[in-house]
Protein backbone atom coordinates (compact mmCIF):
# COMPACT_ATOMS: atom_id res chain seq x y z
CA UNK A 1 0.00 0.00 0.00
CA UNK A 2 2.69 2.10 0.67
CA UNK A 3 4.76 1.51 -2.45
CA UNK A 4 1.51 2.31 -4.34
CA UNK A 5 1.09 5.87 -2.79
CA UNK A 6 4.73 6.84 -3.28
CA UNK A 7 4.60 5.30 -6.87
CA UNK A 8 0.92 5.38 -8.48
CA UNK A 9 2.00 4.52 -11.77
CA UNK A 10 4.47 1.58 -11.06
CA UNK A 11 1.66 -0.73 -10.66
CA UNK A 12 2.28 -2.39 -14.54
CA UNK A 13 5.82 -2.49 -14.06
CA UNK A 14 8.24 -5.35 -13.12
CA UNK A 15 8.33 -6.03 -9.49
CA UNK A 16 11.68 -4.98 -8.14
CA UNK A 17 13.87 -6.81 -4.95
CA UNK A 18 11.33 -5.55 -2.41
CA UNK A 19 14.61 -6.31 0.33
CA UNK A 20 16.82 -3.67 -1.54
CA UNK A 21 15.63 -1.52 -3.79
CA UNK A 22 12.11 -0.23 -2.52
CA UNK A 23 11.50 2.70 -0.10
CA UNK A 24 8.69 4.60 0.90
CA UNK A 25 8.64 8.43 2.36
CA UNK A 26 6.88 9.85 5.23
CA UNK A 27 3.78 10.92 3.62
CA UNK A 28 3.16 7.52 2.15
CA UNK A 29 3.92 5.90 5.82
CA UNK A 30 2.06 9.23 8.01
CA UNK A 31 -0.87 8.31 5.09
CA UNK A 32 -1.22 4.27 5.36
CA UNK A 33 0.44 3.39 8.15
CA UNK A 34 -1.89 5.06 11.12
CA UNK A 35 -4.79 2.88 9.02
CA UNK A 36 -3.64 -0.28 10.95
CA UNK A 37 -3.73 1.53 14.49
CA UNK A 38 -0.82 -1.10 16.12
CA UNK A 39 1.64 -0.04 13.46
CA UNK A 40 1.28 3.71 14.28
CA UNK A 41 -1.64 6.39 14.55
CA UNK A 42 -2.07 9.71 13.35
CA UNK A 43 -0.52 11.93 16.60
CA UNK A 44 3.03 10.01 16.64
CA UNK A 45 3.69 8.63 12.40
CA UNK A 46 5.52 11.46 11.79
CA UNK A 47 8.20 10.82 14.90
CA UNK A 48 7.76 7.07 14.16
CA UNK A 49 8.74 7.15 11.08
CA UNK A 50 11.98 9.84 12.05
CA UNK A 51 13.36 6.92 14.27
CA UNK A 52 12.75 4.01 12.06
CA UNK A 53 14.69 6.14 9.44
CA UNK A 54 17.39 7.71 11.22
CA UNK A 55 19.88 5.55 9.75
CA UNK A 56 18.76 5.52 5.82
CA UNK A 57 18.15 9.16 5.53
CA UNK A 58 14.65 9.29 5.64
CA UNK A 59 13.77 6.88 3.68
CA UNK A 60 12.07 3.54 5.00
CA UNK A 61 13.63 0.18 3.81
CA UNK A 62 11.45 -2.66 3.56
CA UNK A 63 13.88 -4.77 6.21
CA UNK A 64 13.49 -2.22 8.80
CA UNK A 65 9.90 -2.33 8.61
CA UNK A 66 9.93 -5.99 8.57
CA UNK A 67 12.09 -6.13 11.80
CA UNK A 68 9.49 -3.63 13.42
CA UNK A 69 6.45 -5.99 12.58
CA UNK A 70 8.78 -8.76 14.23
CA UNK A 71 9.57 -6.66 17.22
CA UNK A 72 5.58 -5.76 17.52
CA UNK A 73 4.54 -9.45 17.50
CA UNK A 74 7.14 -10.42 19.75
CA UNK A 75 5.92 -7.30 22.12
CA UNK A 76 2.19 -8.39 21.61
CA UNK A 77 3.18 -12.32 22.81
CA UNK A 78 5.19 -11.05 25.43
CA UNK A 79 1.61 -8.58 26.71
CA UNK A 80 -0.71 -11.48 26.23
CA UNK A 81 1.68 -14.13 28.40
CA UNK A 82 1.98 -11.66 31.26
CA UNK A 83 -1.72 -10.09 31.24
CA UNK A 84 -2.42 -14.37 31.31
CA UNK A 85 -0.28 -15.32 34.00
CA UNK A 86 -1.39 -15.46 37.77
CA UNK A 87 0.66 -11.99 38.72
CA UNK A 88 -1.59 -9.93 40.78
CA UNK A 89 -4.43 -11.50 39.60
CA UNK A 90 -6.20 -11.01 42.23
CA UNK A 91 -5.70 -7.30 42.33
CA UNK A 92 -6.21 -6.78 38.79
CA UNK A 93 -9.67 -8.84 38.63
CA UNK A 94 -11.81 -6.09 39.46
CA UNK A 95 -10.56 -3.88 36.89
CA UNK A 96 -9.41 -6.38 33.83
CA UNK A 97 -6.03 -4.99 34.17
CA UNK A 98 -3.92 -6.05 31.52
CA UNK A 99 -0.14 -5.94 32.36
CA UNK A 100 1.80 -3.58 30.32
CA UNK A 101 5.47 -4.19 31.80
CA UNK A 102 7.21 -5.98 34.36
CA UNK A 103 10.88 -5.07 35.40
CA UNK A 104 13.13 -5.78 38.61
CA UNK A 105 13.24 -9.99 38.26
CA UNK A 106 16.63 -10.12 36.71
CA UNK A 107 19.22 -9.67 39.29
CA UNK A 108 21.34 -7.54 36.67
CA UNK A 109 18.68 -4.74 36.73
CA UNK A 110 17.17 -4.32 40.09
CA UNK A 111 14.64 -1.92 40.80
CA UNK A 112 14.65 -0.42 44.02
CA UNK A 113 11.86 1.78 45.99
CA UNK A 114 13.11 4.68 48.48
CA UNK A 115 10.60 5.40 50.91
CA UNK A 116 11.72 7.91 53.50
CA UNK A 117 15.37 6.38 55.13
CA UNK A 118 14.27 3.13 53.89
CA UNK A 119 15.21 1.22 50.21
CA UNK A 120 13.74 -2.27 49.00
CA UNK A 121 14.67 -3.75 46.08
CA UNK A 122 11.55 -5.70 44.30
CA UNK A 123 9.27 -6.29 41.09
CA UNK A 124 7.56 -3.26 39.53
CA UNK A 125 4.52 -4.15 37.36
CA UNK A 126 3.11 -1.67 35.29
CA UNK A 127 -1.13 -2.05 34.39
CA UNK A 128 -3.72 0.25 32.25
CA UNK A 129 -4.66 1.68 35.29
CA UNK A 130 -2.00 1.37 38.27
CA UNK A 131 1.64 0.60 39.16
CA UNK A 132 2.47 -2.20 41.49
CA UNK A 133 5.46 -2.33 44.14
CA UNK A 134 6.15 -5.42 45.30
CA UNK A 135 9.25 -5.47 48.11
CA UNK A 136 11.68 -8.36 47.84
CA UNK A 137 11.93 -10.25 51.01
CA UNK A 138 13.89 -13.52 51.59
CA UNK A 139 12.21 -16.11 49.55
CA UNK A 140 8.83 -14.22 48.31
CA UNK A 141 7.58 -11.32 47.23
CA UNK A 142 6.01 -8.49 49.85
CA UNK A 143 2.54 -7.42 49.45
CA UNK A 144 2.59 -4.79 46.65
CA UNK A 145 2.01 -1.37 46.83
CA UNK A 146 -0.45 -0.13 44.54
CA UNK A 147 0.40 3.71 43.50
CA UNK A 148 -3.15 4.36 41.54
CA UNK A 149 -2.90 6.27 37.81
CA UNK A 150 -6.65 6.06 36.83
CA UNK A 151 -8.19 7.96 40.01
CA UNK A 152 -7.66 11.72 40.42
CA UNK A 153 -5.12 11.77 43.61
CA UNK A 154 -3.36 15.02 42.17
CA UNK A 155 -0.54 12.39 41.15
CA UNK A 156 3.13 14.07 40.47
CA UNK A 157 5.38 11.95 38.47
CA UNK A 158 8.95 13.50 37.47
CA UNK A 159 12.34 12.36 37.49
CA UNK A 160 14.17 12.14 40.54
CA UNK A 161 17.96 12.19 41.97
CA UNK A 162 19.21 8.88 44.63
CA UNK A 163 22.05 8.52 46.37
CA UNK A 164 23.53 6.81 49.33
CA UNK A 165 22.23 8.51 52.54
CA UNK A 166 19.76 10.88 51.11
CA UNK A 167 22.26 12.56 48.73
CA UNK A 168 21.25 13.71 45.40
CA UNK A 169 24.09 12.31 42.89
CA UNK A 170 22.17 9.99 40.11
CA UNK A 171 19.85 10.86 38.13
CA UNK A 172 18.04 7.43 37.27
CA UNK A 173 15.03 7.46 40.10
CA UNK A 174 11.02 8.40 39.11
CA UNK A 175 9.46 10.69 41.61
CA UNK A 176 5.81 9.89 43.05
CA UNK A 177 3.49 11.64 44.73
CA UNK A 178 -0.64 11.57 45.38
CA UNK A 179 -2.81 13.00 48.07
CA UNK A 180 -3.22 9.10 48.85
CA UNK A 181 0.21 8.67 50.53
CA UNK A 182 1.72 9.97 53.43
CA UNK A 183 5.07 10.40 52.02
CA UNK A 184 6.19 9.90 48.33
CA UNK A 185 8.14 7.18 46.86
CA UNK A 186 10.88 7.09 44.55
CA UNK A 187 11.92 4.19 42.90
CA UNK A 188 15.50 3.83 41.44
CA UNK A 189 16.83 1.88 37.91
CA UNK A 190 19.96 1.18 38.52
CA UNK A 191 22.50 0.91 35.14
CA UNK A 192 25.97 1.84 34.98
CA UNK A 193 25.43 4.29 31.75
CA UNK A 194 22.68 6.49 31.48
CA UNK A 195 19.42 6.98 32.57
CA UNK A 196 17.17 5.14 29.60
CA UNK A 197 15.25 2.07 31.56
CA UNK A 198 14.26 5.57 34.07
CA UNK A 199 13.03 7.19 30.73
CA UNK A 200 11.80 4.82 29.77
CA UNK A 201 9.64 3.81 32.51
CA UNK A 202 9.00 7.48 33.08
CA UNK A 203 7.48 7.37 29.40
CA UNK A 204 5.21 4.64 30.26
CA UNK A 205 3.46 5.58 33.48
CA UNK A 206 3.21 8.96 32.12
CA UNK A 207 1.08 7.64 29.61
CA UNK A 208 -1.47 5.57 31.60
CA UNK A 209 -1.75 8.64 33.78
CA UNK A 210 -2.18 10.82 30.93
CA UNK A 211 -4.90 8.53 29.41
CA UNK A 212 -6.62 8.74 32.41
CA UNK A 213 -6.83 12.38 32.92
CA UNK A 214 -7.81 12.97 28.93
CA UNK A 215 -10.54 10.23 30.09
CA UNK A 216 -11.81 12.18 33.41
CA UNK A 217 -11.39 15.86 31.73
CA UNK A 218 -13.69 14.89 28.65
CA UNK A 219 -15.83 12.57 31.08
CA UNK A 220 -15.56 9.65 28.39
CA UNK A 221 -17.02 6.23 29.29
CA UNK A 222 -18.17 3.35 28.18
CA UNK A 223 -16.69 2.18 25.05
CA UNK A 224 -14.88 5.56 23.95
CA UNK A 225 -13.49 5.04 26.98
CA UNK A 226 -12.05 1.64 26.26
CA UNK A 227 -10.76 3.31 23.33
CA UNK A 228 -8.68 5.63 25.10
CA UNK A 229 -6.95 2.67 26.94
CA UNK A 230 -6.78 0.88 23.71
CA UNK A 231 -4.53 4.09 22.18
CA UNK A 232 -2.23 4.36 25.24
CA UNK A 233 -1.90 0.64 24.80
CA UNK A 234 -0.96 0.37 21.28
CA UNK A 235 1.44 3.07 21.87
CA UNK A 236 3.71 1.28 24.74
CA UNK A 237 3.94 -1.69 22.61
CA UNK A 238 4.94 0.19 19.66
CA UNK A 239 7.49 1.57 22.02
CA UNK A 240 8.86 -1.91 23.65
CA UNK A 241 9.36 -2.43 19.57
CA UNK A 242 11.04 0.33 18.73
CA UNK A 243 13.47 -0.26 22.01
CA UNK A 244 13.90 -3.76 20.48
CA UNK A 245 14.98 -2.90 17.06
CA UNK A 246 16.70 0.46 17.67
CA UNK A 247 20.67 0.52 17.40
CA UNK A 248 20.49 3.63 19.45
CA UNK A 249 19.77 3.67 23.33
CA UNK A 250 18.98 7.82 22.69
CA UNK A 251 14.84 7.19 21.44
CA UNK A 252 12.92 9.92 23.42
CA UNK A 253 10.16 7.85 24.12
CA UNK A 254 7.89 10.49 24.95
CA UNK A 255 7.47 11.35 21.48
CA UNK A 256 6.57 8.27 20.67
CA UNK A 257 3.73 8.25 22.73
CA UNK A 258 0.52 9.75 22.01
CA UNK A 259 -0.49 11.14 25.20
CA UNK A 260 3.06 12.02 26.17
CA UNK A 261 3.57 14.07 23.09
CA UNK A 262 0.06 15.48 23.38
CA UNK A 263 1.46 16.87 26.86
CA UNK A 264 4.30 18.44 25.10
CA UNK A 265 3.36 19.84 21.74
CA UNK A 266 1.70 23.30 21.30
CA UNK A 267 -1.75 22.76 20.53
CA UNK A 268 -1.60 19.20 22.20
CA UNK A 269 -5.41 20.54 24.06
CA UNK A 270 -6.92 20.98 20.80
CA UNK A 271 -5.28 17.45 19.77
CA UNK A 272 -7.00 15.71 23.11
CA UNK A 273 -10.31 18.25 21.77
CA UNK A 274 -10.40 16.72 18.57
CA UNK A 275 -9.92 13.51 20.01
CA UNK A 276 -12.69 13.69 22.31
CA UNK A 277 -15.22 14.63 19.74
CA UNK A 278 -14.62 12.89 16.97
CA UNK A 279 -16.84 9.70 18.62
CA UNK A 280 -20.02 11.67 17.76
CA UNK A 281 -18.59 13.18 14.87
CA UNK A 282 -17.51 9.87 13.27
CA UNK A 283 -20.63 8.07 14.29
CA UNK A 284 -22.45 10.29 12.13
CA UNK A 285 -20.33 10.29 9.49
CA UNK A 286 -20.65 6.23 9.73
CA UNK A 287 -23.97 6.34 9.61
CA UNK A 288 -24.07 9.13 6.63
CA UNK A 289 -21.84 7.35 4.58
CA UNK A 290 -23.64 3.47 5.39
CA UNK A 291 -27.09 5.41 3.80
CA UNK A 292 -25.42 6.74 0.73
CA UNK A 293 -23.33 3.69 0.27
CA UNK A 294 -20.16 5.50 0.13
CA UNK A 295 -17.02 6.25 2.51
CA UNK A 296 -14.89 4.06 4.51
CA UNK A 297 -13.04 4.36 7.80
CA UNK A 298 -9.71 2.76 9.29
CA UNK A 299 -10.65 0.04 12.13
CA UNK A 300 -10.46 1.64 15.73
CA UNK A 301 -7.78 0.28 18.15
CA UNK A 302 -10.41 -1.13 20.46
CA UNK A 303 -11.18 -3.38 17.39
CA UNK A 304 -7.47 -4.00 16.61
CA UNK A 305 -6.75 -4.52 20.44
CA UNK A 306 -10.01 -7.06 20.44
CA UNK A 307 -8.35 -9.10 17.23
CA UNK A 308 -5.20 -9.50 19.28
CA UNK A 309 -6.88 -11.02 21.49
CA UNK A 310 -7.21 -8.48 24.74
CA UNK A 311 -10.48 -7.28 26.63
CA UNK A 312 -10.15 -4.15 27.99
CA UNK A 313 -12.42 -3.06 30.60
CA UNK A 314 -15.98 -3.27 30.31
CA UNK A 315 -15.92 -3.85 26.68
CA UNK A 316 -18.17 -5.88 25.03
CA UNK A 317 -17.19 -9.45 23.34
CA UNK A 318 -19.21 -8.21 20.21
CA UNK A 319 -17.76 -4.31 19.14
CA UNK A 320 -20.33 -3.32 17.00
CA UNK A 321 -23.41 -4.35 19.47
CA UNK A 322 -21.57 -1.71 21.47
CA UNK A 323 -21.74 1.10 19.27
CA UNK A 324 -17.58 0.97 18.63
CA UNK A 325 -17.08 4.19 16.59
CA UNK A 326 -14.63 3.88 13.66
CA UNK A 327 -10.81 4.36 12.90
CA UNK A 328 -8.71 7.24 12.71
CA UNK A 329 -8.08 7.60 9.04
CA UNK A 330 -10.84 8.12 6.44
CA UNK A 331 -10.09 6.83 2.91
CA UNK A 332 -10.14 9.75 0.38
CA UNK A 333 -10.28 12.53 2.96
CA UNK A 334 -8.35 14.14 5.63
CA UNK A 335 -9.89 13.81 8.96
CA UNK A 336 -10.33 16.94 11.60
CA UNK A 337 -7.63 15.26 13.96
CA UNK A 338 -5.26 15.04 10.87
CA UNK A 339 -5.57 18.24 10.52
CA UNK A 340 -5.34 19.85 13.90
CA UNK A 341 -1.54 17.43 13.93
CA UNK A 342 -0.81 18.69 10.83
CA UNK A 343 -1.36 22.61 12.32
CA UNK A 344 0.72 21.64 16.05
CA UNK A 345 3.55 20.11 13.78
CA UNK A 346 3.98 23.08 12.04
CA UNK A 347 3.47 25.56 14.81
CA UNK A 348 6.07 23.02 16.86
CA UNK A 349 8.48 23.08 14.02
CA UNK A 350 8.30 27.01 13.94
CA UNK A 351 8.57 27.33 17.58
CA UNK A 352 12.19 25.23 17.37
CA UNK A 353 13.30 27.49 14.26
CA UNK A 354 12.76 30.55 16.56
CA UNK A 355 14.58 28.98 19.31
CA UNK A 356 17.35 27.87 17.28
CA UNK A 357 17.37 31.72 15.48
CA UNK A 358 17.47 33.26 19.17
CA UNK A 359 20.07 30.78 20.13
CA UNK A 360 22.36 31.54 17.13
CA UNK A 361 21.98 35.48 18.42
CA UNK A 362 23.10 34.62 21.96
CA UNK A 363 26.23 32.77 20.31
CA UNK A 364 27.05 35.71 17.87
CA UNK A 365 26.48 37.63 20.71
CA UNK A 366 28.75 36.15 23.14
CA UNK A 367 31.47 35.36 20.64
CA UNK A 368 31.45 39.34 20.25
CA UNK A 369 31.61 40.04 24.00
CA UNK A 370 34.83 37.84 23.73
CA UNK A 371 36.45 39.68 20.95
CA UNK A 372 35.69 43.27 22.74
CA UNK A 373 37.19 41.98 25.78
CA UNK A 374 40.26 40.19 24.29
CA UNK A 375 40.95 43.51 22.73
CA UNK A 376 40.68 45.07 26.11
CA UNK A 377 42.90 42.74 27.63
CA UNK A 378 45.70 42.37 24.69
CA UNK A 379 48.28 45.22 26.94
CA UNK A 380 47.91 42.65 30.19
CA UNK A 381 48.68 40.22 27.64
CA UNK A 382 51.52 41.76 26.07
CA UNK A 383 52.98 42.42 29.60
CA UNK A 384 53.03 38.40 29.87
CA UNK A 385 54.49 37.65 27.21
CA UNK A 386 57.42 39.59 27.94
CA UNK A 387 57.77 38.41 31.86
CA UNK A 388 57.58 35.01 30.42
CA UNK A 389 60.63 35.82 28.21
CA UNK A 390 62.71 37.31 30.43
CA UNK A 391 62.03 34.33 32.60
CA UNK A 392 63.10 32.08 30.12
CA UNK A 393 66.65 34.74 29.49
CA UNK A 394 65.15 34.97 25.53
CA UNK A 395 67.56 38.36 25.83
CA UNK A 396 70.06 37.68 28.47
CA UNK A 397 70.66 41.55 28.58
CA UNK A 398 67.25 42.16 29.17
CA UNK A 399 66.74 39.20 31.85
CA UNK A 400 69.74 40.80 33.52
CA UNK A 401 68.60 44.30 33.73
CA UNK A 402 65.43 43.18 35.08
CA UNK A 403 66.90 41.28 38.12
CA UNK A 404 69.41 44.22 38.93
CA UNK A 405 66.20 46.09 38.87
CA UNK A 406 64.03 43.88 40.42
CA UNK A 407 66.84 43.92 43.29
CA UNK A 408 67.26 47.33 44.01
CA UNK A 409 63.33 47.76 44.30
CA UNK A 410 63.81 44.73 47.32
CA UNK A 411 66.42 46.50 48.87
CA UNK A 412 64.90 49.55 48.92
Amino acid sequence: MMLAWTTPAAASQQLLNVDEDLTVGLEAFSRIAPAVPIIANVVISENLFDVLTKATDGRLQFSIYDKYLSGLERAIKKMKTQSDSSLLSTLRLSRREKILEVDGTVTTQPVLEHVGISTWPGRLTLTDHALYFEALRVVSYDKPKIYDLSDDLKQIIKPELTGPWGTRLFDKAVFYKSISLSEPAVIEFPELKGHTRRDYWLAIIREILYVHRFIKKFKISGVERDEALSKSVLGILRLQAIQEISAVNSVCCETLLMFNLCDQLPGGDLILETLANMSSVRELDRTNNYKSGGGMYSISSLAMVSNLGFVLGTSSSDLNEAGLVVGEIAVGEMSSLEKVVKESQNSYKKTVLAQETVNGVKVDGIDTNLAVMKELLLPVMEIGKWLISLIHWDDPMKSLVFCLVLTYVIWR
